[in-house]
């Protein structure tokens, strides 16, 4: 599951301008702006930024591609930053130092989440984990995730998923050989697959089961909704606004759509309770876990569908994006692809299939994967934090309502931390006792602290089995007169960021 991030898709000056149509509304909402200055506030000692419009604040500044004009920033005013996002006052940090003091010394604090329109929407009220305010109700259902849901044991009992799941993967890859395969469409299938198979019991590829349901339109629309926010999330005051811009009837065919998918899924296992042997998968442990509730708070079936959702659409989308970036960064640096597979194949020998007991032996396969993550965080901006109270980063004042972003793409290519940022270099990890685990601030895809991905384990095992069978299996190329600098490195910014062209390459079996 992905460490979610939100900001606006395509929100610039150009984007802004006509809602400037509405000028009688806006001159209201302007003297109400000016009227609401406080003497008090301006003593704060906040952060740096840059100077703001009235009304809009800094929104102009911040683009359509908002991880890279806040990096921009961060490198003109500092690590620690302080914006205004029409109403929004904000703080954005951007290095492991100023990280660390959101996401540890101040992440009780800092542990709750902004009410967003989409994620109310789409989540059930906010009732799922990712998007969940803090409090009771969260701690409560976090605590059945991790405890039940996604325990390692869980996670190791679907080994035999992902075994499946990869050996299909390959056979679909050699049924092109020897010209040319979407190696991006096929990734998709397979993150999907395990995810299902693992959620819901059983996979929805077989049969055109994933294009009768729409998954793939499902997915874009998903991400584009949540990564998009609308300019009525900056303006709660001016909610109305979303009924005009058209979200609110995208959201509501959105919300139906996954709704009434989930109800099937939910109707097909109370159908077939006790019929099922000893295995559960995730929606058997989450209506288990809602039936023995015996809490003060205990669990309802729209709860239940808002968990679903964050495994169905945040998992498959992070092991997506995480596989498909790493082969492209390995087809481009063929150097790196040729040690990973000597490393690969020594270990697996002429067994042909790699097991998940060979994968701690991999060193520099798990040294490819942290470079990935560190380049291309699934999430580049992590889910935004809201202030529960008025705490101090670096001598500056934060407001309580205040909403913090984390700027993880940044902080993977700051050069405070990183010696050559841009260079995809895995050997930089060989020596290093960095992780992704939420410890170590200069690498955090799945966040860190109380509001981290609970599905680490899960993510990380689906990615590393595919990766390292890929890497044994095959040998790759890019088409012929195609070089790495022709590939379109141009990504789209939505709930995750992925590449917009597919990568397509010429897959060689590797005979032992």
């Amino acid at each position: 599951m992905a460490s979610f991030h939100l900001f606006p898709e395509a929100i610039s000056l150009g984007t802004i301008q006509p809602y400037f149509i509405f000028a009688p509304i806006f001159l209201l909402f302007l003297l109400k702006y000016l009227l609401k200055e406080n003497p008090a506030r301006r003593k704060l000692n906040l952060p740096p930024g840059p100077s703001k419009f009235p009304i809009i604040g800094n929104l102009h500044q911040v683009g359509n591609m908002p991880h890279l004009s806040l990096s921009h920033l961060s490198k003109k005013f500092g690590p620690i930053i302080h914006l205004q996002l029409g109403e929004i006052p904000t703080v954005v940090v951007s290095s492991a130092r100023t990280a660390k003091a959101v996401l540890k010394t101040h992440d009780l604090a800092l542990a709750s989440r902004p009410q967003i329109f989409s994620a109310k929407y789409l989540f059930y009220n906010c009732t799922d984990i990712a998007f969940c305010p803090y409090g009771a109700y969260w701690r409560h259902i976090r605590k059945i995730c991790i405890l039940e849901l996604l325990s390692a044991k869980r996670v190791e009992s679907f080994g035999f998923v992902r075994q499946e799941e990869v050996a299909r993967l390959v056979g679909q890859i050699s049924e092109s050989c020897p010209g040319t395969t979407n190696l991006s469409k096929l990734l998709g299938l397979y993150a999907n697959e395990i995810v299902c198979r693992s959620t819901f019991g059983r996979g929805f590829s077989e049969g055109g089961e994933y294009d009768r349901h729409g998954f793939q339109k499902m997915l874009e629309e998903y991400q584009e909704l949540l990564g998009g926010l609308s300019l009525g999330d900056f303006f709660p005051s001016m909610e109305w606004i979303h009924m005009i811009t058209g979200l609110k009837s995208r959201l509501e065919n959105t919300f139906r759509k996954f709704d009434c998918f989930f109800n099937e899924v939910i109707e097909e296992h109370l159908n077939s309770k006790g019929k099922k042997g000893d295995h559960q998968d995730l929606v058997d442990v989450l209506l288990e876990a809602k039936d023995n509730d015996v809490s003060d708070m205990p669990l309802t079936m729209d709860n239940v569908k808002a968990v679903i959702l964050d495994m169905f659409a945040a998992g498959t989308d992070t092991t997506f994006i995480t596989l498909d970036w790493g082969m492209t960064e390995l087809v481009m640096n063929p150097r790196v692809m040729k040690k990973a597979q000597a490393e690969v194949r020594r270990i697996v020998g002429d067994r042909r299939n790699v097991l998940e007991a060979d994968l701690p032996q991999m060193k520099y396969l798990k040294a490819v994967i942290k470079e990935i993550f560190r380049l291309h965080p699934p999430a580049p901006v992590l889910v935004p934090r809201e202030s529960m109270e008025e705490v101090t980063i670096d001598g500056y004042d934060i407001p309580a309502k205040t909403r913090i972003f984390v700027n993880a793409w940044a902080i993977g290519r700051d050069p405070e931390s990183w010696k050559n940022p841009e260079t995809f270099e895995p050997e930089r990890f060989m020596e290093s006792n960095i992780d992704f685990k939420g410890q170590d601030y200069e690498l955090i895809p799945f966040g860190a602290g109380r509001r981290s991905c609970p599905a680490i384990a899960f993510g990380t095992a689906s990615v590393e089995l595919a990766l390292a069978q890929l890497l044994y299996s095959f040998d790759w190329e890019l088409p012929p007169g195609i070089q790495a600098k022709d590939l379109d490195m141009t990504e789209v910014f939505g709930i995750t960021m992925h590449r917009i062209s597919n990568l397509i390459v010429v897959p060689r079996p590797y005979i032992p």
